[in-house]
């Protein structure tokens, strides 16, 4: 039998231990969606959480779970976006260092947010061996922990808390249980938690990975039983271009229930539909999922009601007009 890398009783723990920091985000419907979608569709809003993403929980339940001993040197990783933010709050929180490599043509809106939460950023050139080398650098120059962006117990526990809220929030507003949650798909470090999570409370359900075509790797691993790796390939889905980790494959692998693609196109739509119709500040990111709920799984017939992950809020807003036209908009 496979060992996960935490179960129900860590993410309950978790839950706890987040409490005081973390915001209890909310659930929001749109009906104009629904209809596109032929099905119910519940948003759970991750873009209102502190740092804009789902990744503070993840991040604030590894630093404080931290001995006073392990702490007591701060805490490191490489990261150029979300998890970089939110290690730097959680550690400035916890009142310790964050040591953040970043890679040097990450976007400055994200480095000036890491420092701002009291961060100290350390560039490195903009490839994984890169980040990699440089996070070993700076771990053994201070000493600290190391918190990488998904593949590690406690931050894959602390996002499996997004699952405990959305299917308590859904029970109370419908009196039903959903369906399915689908769930953007990079690392693996979300849809792990949230399926160890949901999988506990409601057996039935179903978990539905979504992720860019152009990076499907979750896809094809999951097609073929094997992990593959991510071919660098280019999305406006910047977040989700990593591979599935070590501690997130066997999730993905064995509880998942599919993994499905989107284009670029309908990851474009998606975002300038929720734009329009529900005016909310989402990521490109954040798009996949209701992508995938309006493409290739608007004619699946396995599931009714669905929740669906909003991840995180922060965009560019420089870029913006270059990611949505007014041809692309769903009606």
């Amino acid at each position: 039998m496979t060992t996960f890398a935490a179960d129900i009783s860590d993410v309950q723990l978790a839950a706890q231990r987040i409490a005081p920091w973390v915001h209890h985000t909310p659930v929001m419907t749109c009906k104009h969606i629904d209809g596109l979608a032929n099905r119910s569709l519940h948003f759970k809003c991750e873009i209102f959480q502190r740092t804009g993403s789902f990744k503070f929980r993840g991040a604030c339940n590894a630093v404080m779970s931290l001995t006073d001993d392990e702490a007591r040197h701060g805490v490191v990783t490489h990261s150029s976006g979300n998890h970089a933010q939110a290690l730097a709050l959680a550690a400035k929180l916890r009142g310790i260092a964050a040591h953040v490599v970043m890679p040097h043509d990450s976007a400055r809106t994200k480095v000036a947010a890491v420092e701002g939460y009291g961060g100290r950023v350390i560039f490195c050139e903009p490839t994984v061996a890169a980040r990699a080398a440089a996070a070993q650098e700076v771990l053994a120059k201070t000493g600290g922990a190391f918190i990488p962006p998904y593949d590690h117990p406690k931050v894959i526990a602390g996002q499996g808390t997004i699952a405990l809220e959305l299917i308590d929030q859904v029970r109370k507003a419908t009196r039903e249980n959903l369906d399915a949650i689908i769930v953007p798909l990079g690392g693996g470090g979300l849809i792990s938690g949230i399926t160890i999570a949901a999988r506990a409370i409601h057996p039935g359900i179903r978990i539905i990975g979504a992720e860019p075509e152009t990076v499907g790797d979750a896809a094809e691993s999951k097609r073929l039983g094997v992990r593959q790796q991510a071919t660098g390939a280019i999305t406006i889905a910047d977040g989700l271009r990593t591979s599935l980790g070590d501690l997130t494959w066997p999730v993905v692998r064995d509880l998942v229930d599919s993994v499905v693609t989107v284009s670029e196109a309908e990851i474009k739509s998606a975002l300038r539909l929720v734009y329009e119709r529900m005016k909310l500040v989402i990521e490109p990111s954040a798009a996949v999922g209701i992508a995938a709920a309006l493409g290739p799984l608007r004619t699946r017939s396995d599931f009714g009601s669905a929740g669906v992950i909003f991840c995180g809020g922060n965009i560019d807003l420089d870029l913006l007009s270059q990611l949505i036209s007014p041809t692309e908009s769903i009606r």
